[in-house]
């Protein structure tokens, strides 16, 4: 009937998956192409959306030690009564 046609509504993503599934193109290739023409901004919201990085995880490396003495530290060895 008046059915919706995914392939024709994407007709390029259609088409690139269907090169990717044929073994014409590279999985990786693909996804490394698309994650450089997207921005920041989308690769982010795209792992959000996706479950790839929680919005938790995003700053982990951050709070990693990097083995400098913190604000508090430097201030007791600076002044151990402060």
């Amino acid at each position: 009937m008046y059915g919706f046609d995914h392939r024709k509504s994407r007709a390029y993503t259609t088409k690139l998956l269907d090169m990717a599934e044929q073994g014409l193109i590279d999985w990786e290739t693909l996804a490394r192409d698309a994650l450089g023409w997207m921005s920041e901004a989308e690769v982010q919201e795209f792992a959000a959306r996706n479950d790839y990085i929680c919005p938790d995880e995003e700053d982990e490396d951050e709070d990693e030690y990097d083995g400098q003495p913190d604000e508090a530290q430097e201030w007791h060895d600076f002044d151990p009564e402060c």
